[in-house]
């Protein structure tokens, strides 16, 4: 575990962890330290610049701080200016792949995480009819168990 990591949740209750774009595919971000401080949902988003993932992991954070809640299927629309956001439970099987420094951070895995799922210029999200098919290469559907995932750069790893 980086003190970096232990350092921003001692001081700001969480820290968000962001893996960039590589040439395996799109890049993504997470919290650690929400559900050590502040007994929330751990939250993961996928796909966007991670900049810009990182800086709407922290207004729900703020908000969550705050206490606004943070739960499954809640719609938000206080995250992308202009959008609708989703959160969604992500299924366990997919920690190890995505989570490495959270489940590192906190010794005692399962913990409870989300992901902030975004639509398309639309509007349109995965479950929706004919999203952008590039809504489906930026980010995956974790809330899917991996074996019930479609094919895509998200699996490669499993």
């Amino acid at each position: 575990m980086e003190l970096t990591t232990i350092r921003h949740v001692q001081l700001h209750g969480w820290s968000v962890m962001t893996i960039p774009d590589d040439d395996k595919g799109p890049g993504w971000s997470y919290t650690i330290g929400l559900w050590h401080t502040h007994r929330m949902p751990e939250l993961a988003m996928f796909g966007l610049n991670v900049e810009l993932s990182q800086t709407c992991l922290n207004e729900l954070g703020d908000k969550a701080r705050d206490g606004v809640p943070l739960e499954a299927e809640q719609a938000r629309d206080d995250v992308i200016e202009g959008y609708q956001v989703h959160l969604k439970s992500i299924d366990y099987g997919w920690y190890k792949a995505f989570f490495g420094r959270a489940i590192a951070f906190y010794r005692r895995p399962p913990i409870p995480f989300l992901q902030v799922v975004w639509p398309d210029r639309q509007g349109s999200f995965h479950w929706d009819r004919n999203p952008d098919e590039q809504l489906h290469r930026r980010q995956p559907q974790l809330w899917k168990r991996p074996e019930d995932h479609p094919v895509s750069v998200w699996i490669q790893d499993l």
